[in-house]
């Protein structure tokens, strides 16, 4: 079996926090999140890095990158990457500590599945973190 190119890892990880992120926070805006205080963390955490995800992926797609050169994109991804992952883990950790059915049985099956989504988007930014990582790694060697 031939190995995926680490480039095509990094994309499918990329397009993944995209797709998951939204869920995370059209699964809770979609519900009265504001009567729980700790979900405007969670909302605040998905929101943020979903437009910044957006935002890269607009940079990558039209390769803004190469026209920049002054800026030092592997070490943009790698802190952009670390500090989502990071982030994401306290508002899973938040969200997931929230959910209660006891307290609002209407929004539990939503703010149950924006913990799940949570949880796997933070994987996914490790996923990125670590293949940032690498990049940043190999840049610097040279």
């Amino acid at each position: 079996m031939p190995e995926i190119p680490v480039s095509k890892k990094r994309r499918w990880f990329h397009h993944a926090c995209l797709v998951l992120g939204l869920l995370v926070w059209t699964l809770i805006a979609g519900t009265e999140y504001f009567r729980v205080p700790a979900f405007g963390w969670v909302m605040f955490v998905a929101v943020f890095y979903w437009v910044l995800t957006v935002f890269f992926l607009i940079i990558y797609i039209t390769m803004t990158y190469t026209r920049i050169p002054q800026v030092p994109w592997t070490t943009v991804g790698l802190c952009f990457n670390g500090s989502a992952f990071v982030l994401y883990l306290s508002a899973a950790v938040v969200d997931a500590s929230s959910v209660s059915p006891e307290r609002d049985s209407h929004n539990f099956n939503s703010w149950a599945a924006s913990s799940f989504f949570a949880f796997l988007v933070t994987i996914c930014y490790a996923g990125n973190t670590y293949f940032s990582f690498i990049a940043w790694r190999s840049r610097t060697i040279q």
